[in-house]
């Protein structure tokens, strides 16, 4: 039974931070019908920024929740003034074109992102320092550490925190209006360009959190790492049903739970031909089920729901 507790306590820390990815591509796919590749690597940028910042203050006798917030707090513009830019010389101008030039732009910026972290970082994983006191918390045997508990509940404020400004603002009222009907949206007065380079920005600093906690988490930083999660991402966002905010939120919640379950049981169930090393597996085949069995998600509306 401590097994248990503890995989779902992995599982939940993990699947928090899919959600705040997640919820990165389903606000931009809600709005623009786009699948942005490269918001992965906008996670890895917040990591790489935190570290550098970290790693300066880690020997400068200030609080180490101080050093953290620090890191957070020069990695939130950074990822948010990239993301700025990815939408006004990389989407902007495909805005009318085939769904497919976009799409494959986003892979492109991701690669090229991913050489520029290479460049300016090095191709080697960075250690991250551990300036956080390791505590630990005894739960029916389990244990969940401070980090842990740190990383679920600024993601549960996060998302209480989008889900107020969607659904409880001005701007959310308008990102709304710009996701049902664009043209219709721009006739009632609403800024659709300036609606979408804040729909970016508002994912790009979720990233950027998502980054710091990914790093804190593992202690691991590397230029390659978004690549992997924002596909594990993507696939809670799928999970959910993309475009839609409380099922991205859902999705990456399941997922991490299914991967750290997986990964504790799959090694008994498999007679250890299979071992925790194969976790990755997992998000794919529900990706996969999803795709097979319901399409839309398990909060997306089926085609023709709408009117």
């Amino acid at each position: 039974m401590d097994i248990f507790i503890q995989q779902v306590i992995n599982g939940l820390t993990l699947g928090c931070v899919y959600a705040i990815v997640a919820l990165g591509y389903t606000m931009v796919y809600g709005i623009i019908q786009l699948i942005n590749f490269a918001h992965g690597e906008v996670v890895m940028i917040g990591a790489m920024v935190a570290f550098t910042v970290i790693s300066l203050l880690a020997k400068s006798g200030l609080p180490p929740v101080l050093i953290v917030l620090a890191g957070v707090a020069c990695a939130v513009p950074v990822c948010v003034l990239l993301g700025l830019l990815l939408d006004r010389f990389a989407y902007k101008p495909l805005r009318n074109a085939p769904r497919l030039a976009p799409l494959i732009t986003a892979i492109g910026m991701s690669i090229i992102l991913q050489h520029l972290a290479m460049l300016v970082w090095s191709r080697n994983p960075l250690a991250f320092p551990q300036i956080l006191p390791a505590i630990n918390f005894d739960i029916g045997g389990a244990t969940i550490t401070a980090v842990q508990i740190g990383i679920i509940s600024l993601s549960i404020a996060m998302m209480a925190g989008l889900s107020l400004i969607v659904y409880r603002t001005k701007l959310g009222t308008a990102m709304r209006a710009t996701s049902q009907r664009p043209d219709v949206a721009g006739l009632m007065g609403v800024d659709v360009n300036h609606v979408i380079a804040l729909t970016f920005a508002i994912g790009a600093a979720l990233a950027a959190v998502a980054g710091v906690m990914i790093g804190s988490y593992y202690g691991i930083a590397h230029y390659s790492m978004g690549s992997l999660l924002g596909l594990k991402a993507f696939c809670a966002a799928v999970l959910g049903g993309i475009g839609n905010l409380p099922g991205a939120m859902l999705g990456g919640i399941l997922l991490g739970l299914v991967e750290a379950l997986g990964a504790g049981y799959i090694g008994d169930f498999t007679n250890n031909w299979f071992g925790s090393n194969y976790q990755d597996v997992f998000a794919f085949i529900v990706l996969i089920a999803v795709l097979v069995f319901r399409p839309q998600g398990l909060m997306g509306e089926r085609s023709g729901d709408r009117a």
